[in-house]
This record gives C-alpha cells, sequence and structure tokens, in this order.
C-alpha cells in the first residue's frame, strides 16, 4: 500500500519541511503513477487539473484521520506553525497545542467529526455484540472505546489538544508497523505456498513425484535466468528510467532534473509511491505475468525492499519522505556511483527452516483443533437427528391418536330421539322388559313366575311403573300431569 498527497493540497505544502509532511502523507494513497517525460508532454489548455482518486491508507479510522487534517490545513495559524514544526516536536505533542489557537469554525467541525467518530465506533460495536449473540447483554461503551487509542473517549463531545496529540501519535505507530506487518504477512504467504507444495507431493506416487520436483526445479531456474538488476537508488538505475522511460540520452543525465521529472505531485518530495514507481523497469527485469515461474506477490515485495532500501539509504530525517536535497546528497556518495550487486528474492528466502518446521506444527495443530471440533459438530448433529427422529415417531402416535378417536366418535350410537308435545319432551321408550340392568335381572331371577296370563291388568301396570321408576324414567300417564295422559296412552302398549 502506497502513501500519496492529493494535488488539491499540494501548493499549500510546497514550502514545508520534510519532517513536517508526515501528516500530509497520512492523507492519500494511489497505484503507483508511469514514469513520463514531462518536458514534452503538454498540458491541455484551460483543463483543470482534477486531484488523484485517493485510496484507503489501510487504518480504520482513515476517513476521520483525512477529514481532521483537512479541516486544520484551512487554519493559517495552523499552516504556519505546521510548517515551523520538525518531526520529533510533533511526536512529543507540540504541534497538538497549537489546537487551541485555530478558529473557532475549525474547532467547530473537529467538535461534529469527533462526535461522528464515537457514533461510528458504537455503531460497531453493537454489530459485534449483535453477531456474537448478546442481544440482551447490557454494553459499557465507555470500556469498549478505550481499545481506540486515537481519541479520547472520556470526552466524546470536543476535539482537544489530547485528540490530536492521540491521533498523530497512533497514525505515525501505526504506518511504522505496517512494512513490518506486510513482510510478515508475505512470509506466511510463502511458507504456506511451501506447504501446501509438500502436501500435494505426498498424492503422488513416486514416478509423479520426480517429474513433479524436476518441473518444480526448472521453473525455479527460468525465473532466476533474467537480466542483471541495478541496485535500488544507484546512478545506474536511475540512468537506466532516465533513457527507457523518460527517453533522455543518458549522458545528459542531471539529478536535480530527475528529481523534478519524478516528483509527480510537484511538491518538492519523493513519497513512497514515487519512489516505487522508479523500481518498475527493474522489476520488469524479474517479473513477467504471463510467465508460470513469476509469482506477482513476490514482485510487490521486491518492490517494497527496493523502497525500504533506498529509504535508509537516502531519508536522513526519517520522515519517509526525500527531499531534493537528501536527494541530491545522496548522488554524491560511493554507494551511488559504485554500488554493489543487488540480492532479489529467490536469493533470500523470506523464511528459514526453523521458522518452517514451527509453521507446519502450527498448521498441524490447528487441524487437529479443526479435527476436534468437527467430531464435536457431528456428535451435536447426531443427537439432534436422534431428538428428531423421536419427535417425530411422537407426532406419528399422536396423529394416530387422533385418528383412532375421529373413528370412535364417527362410530357412535346417536342417543335416542326425543317426543316433542307442548312444552316438554317424552323420551320414547323402547323394549323396557328386555333392557333390564343386572340387578333387575338377577331379582327376577328370585322371583317366582307367573304366566302373562294370569297377570291382570292392575298388576301389569304396577310392574311397568316399578320398572320406569328405576330406570329414572317417567312412569305410566297416571303419574303424569293433566293434559299429557293421552299422549302417553301409546306406552302401555310397550312388550
Amino acid at each position: 500500500m502506497r502513501f500519496r498527497s492529493d494535488n488539491k493540497m499540494c501548493w499549500g505544502r510546497a514550502l514545508l519541511t520534510g519532517s513536517v509532511l508526515l501528516l500530509v502523507q497520512l492523507l492519500c494513497l494511489e497505484a503507483v503513477p508511469i514514469s513520463m517525460d514531462k518536458t514534452k508532454v503538454k498540458e491541455p489548455e484551460g483543463k483543470k487539473e482534477e486531484p488523484p482518486a485517493s485510496v484507503d491508507t489501510g487504518l480504520h479510522y482513515d476517513r476521520y484521520l483525512r477529514e481532521v487534517i483537512d479541516f486544520l490545513e484551512k487554519d493559517q495559524h495552523f499552516r504556519e506553525k505546521l510548517h515551523n514544526t520538525d518531526m520529533e516536536d510533533i511526536k512529543q505533542g507540540k504541534l497538538a497545542k497549537e489546537l487551541d489557537f485555530v478558529s473557532h469554525h475549525v474547532r467547530t467541525k473537529l467538535d461534529e467529526l469527533k462526535r461522528q467518530e464515537v457514533n461510528r465506533l458504537r455503531t460497531l460495536i453493537k454489530a459485534k455484540q449483535d453477531i456474537e449473540g448478546g442481544n440482551d447483554m447490557a454494553v459499557d461503551h465507555q470500556a469498549l472505546l478505550k481499545q481506540f487509542e486515537y481519541l479520547n473517549h472520556m470526552n466524546p463531545h470536543t476535539f482537544e489538544v489530547d485528540d490530536l496529540d492521540r491521533l498523530i501519535k497512533s497514525a505515525t505507530k501505526d504506518l511504522e508497523n505496517y512494512d513490518k506487518e506486510r513482510h510478515d504477512e508475505f512470509k506466511r504467504y510463502e511458507m504456506m505456498k511451501e506447504h501446501d507444495r509438500r502436501e500435494h507431493l505426498k498424492t503422488l506416487d513416486e514416478d509423479e513425484r520426480q517429474k513433479e520436483e524436476e518441473h518444480y526445479e526448472e521453473l525455479k531456474k527460468k525465473h532466476a535466468d533474467h537480466p542483471k538488476v541495478n541496485h535500488p537508488g544507484s546512478q545506474n538505475q536511475l540512468k537506466e528510467v532516465w533513457e527507457e522511460a523518460d527517453g533522455l540520452d543518458p549522458e545528459d543525465f542531471d539529478p536535480k532534473t530527475f528529481f523534478n521529472l519524478h516528483d509527480t505531485n510537484g511538491d518538492g518530495f519523493f513519497d513512497e509511491q514515487e519512489l516505487e514507481a522508479l523500481f518498475t523497469k527493474e522489476l520488469e527485469k524479474i517479473y513477467d505475468p504471463t510467465n508460470e515461474e513469476d509469482d506477482m506477490v513476490e514482485m510487490e515485495e521486491e518492490r517494497l525492499r527496493m523502497r525500504e532500501h533506498v529509504m535508509s539509504e537516502v531519508d536522513s530525517n526519517k520522515d519517509r519522505l526525500v527531499s531534493l536535497d537528501e536527494f541530491l546528497v545522496a548522488t554524491k556518495k560511493k554507494e551511488f556511483l559504485e554500488p554493489d550487486s543487488w540480492e532479489t528474492l529467490e536469493q533470500n528466502q523470506a523464511y528459514t527452516d526453523e521458522e518452517m518446521r514451527e509453521f507446519e506444527e502450527h498448521l498441524a495443530q490447528q487441524e487437529q483443533d479443526l479435527n476436534v471440533k468437527a467430531d464435536d459438530l457431528q456428535k451435536q448433529r447426531d443427537e439432534l437427528e436422534r431428538q428428531q427422529e423421536q419427535l417425530n415417531a411422537q407426532k406419528v402416535e399422536l396423529q394416530q391418536a387422533v385418528e383412532h378417536m375421529e373413528r370412535l366418535k364417527s362410530q357412535k350410537v346417536e342417543p335416542p330421539p326425543e317426543v316433542h308435545v307442548e312444552g316438554n319432551a317424552i323420551p320414547e321408550i323402547h323394549e323396557f322388559d328386555s333392557q333390564l340392568h343386572p340387578e333387575q335381572e338377577a331379582q327376577q331371577a328370585h322371583q317366582p313366575e307367573h304366566p302373562a296370563a294370569h297377570d291382570s291388568p292392575q298388576e301389569h301396570h304396577e310392574l311397568q311403573n316399578q320398572i320406569l321408576a328405576q330406570q329414572g324414567l317417567p312412569q305410566t300417564h297416571q303419574d303424569l300431569p293433566p293434559g299429557y295422559q293421552e299422549a302417553a296412552q301409546g306406552l302401555n302398549n310397550v312388550p
């Protein structure tokens, strides 16, 4: 990732010292520019130059950082102090104290920016909590905001001197660690690539493994077979850019003219991406995206190594920028005129054998942990499937029970209909003598039989009333209210 200043702010920075420009450098990024001969290119008349599209610096507070610096630079007093402050004073917080003297309008806008940033962080905290399943838990935002060191979370409403000091120190530290993180990431990439190659070899038989090894060695040899790479930042390397990229005679090489040609934003400094653009010709000698043996990830790592080397040799005040004076001083050194040969990545393996061994052990442990988790998840799945089967069985049993009850309900005998007579319902009586209760049958068994022919009408009537009384039914018509006797006449004829 490369740092670049916006053209819309460059006119005001032309006279700033290299150390002060670290703050400006944090603002923007863009792709590596293509070198060109500015003496042969004419700007279209009447066409206003547009600022380059900026790219995120990689810091999670990148937007906040940009907006704060943009508004601070609008204050004349702060700009003057920025011009007269060196890098060490900035790191010690002396520049931050000048915040007390900026205009009210700028301070008000900074307060608003800080409130927006605090709200953004709170939203991120809440979103993280929702993802982790803690929706019902109370969130202590003040405690969680402590992890964000670039602002004072105890005062979420106003932008103070401490906020600017924190922002400068955090950005400086984070960007200084950026190159190291990139190197570590590349080392992991290389080790993983070697690990995958070894694992692939294990899947092959002896003949196939031998062919694969021979092919691998052939690719390594082809990659190493390239033209000589000039020492980055040396006279030979810059002259080659002067001739091939700028189209100028190498005999007319002039360091000052070269600097002005490749200071693409015209701010009087080489920033990191402007330096890296100078190495494109050298990298093209080693890497071709159409070749199987060339890895473009390795090319970017090589570019980073070259830039870091030049910065360490030329950037005397360590502000991550190269001023014209620093550049001209470097062109007079022996290292510039008679450099050593440059060792490329294939000559400097990114990792040691011990690091590779530890890396593979770490991968093996990770794989083991994943297998354990996979087993646990499988057990949980099996248990859930077993419970689901039980639920399905219970569902079937319940459905069968419901169906059985429905069948019983549909087969149930309807209750006897009622006979309706003026205001009262009298149930019909069917076969009283044949539907006796067991007690009645037993009672009849002990009584002497009396032939029906010998029963007098009165005795028959009394016996019928007894039977009806035992069954809880109305007795014969003599016991009915007046007027209902005729309706019950037919009941005496029941056998």
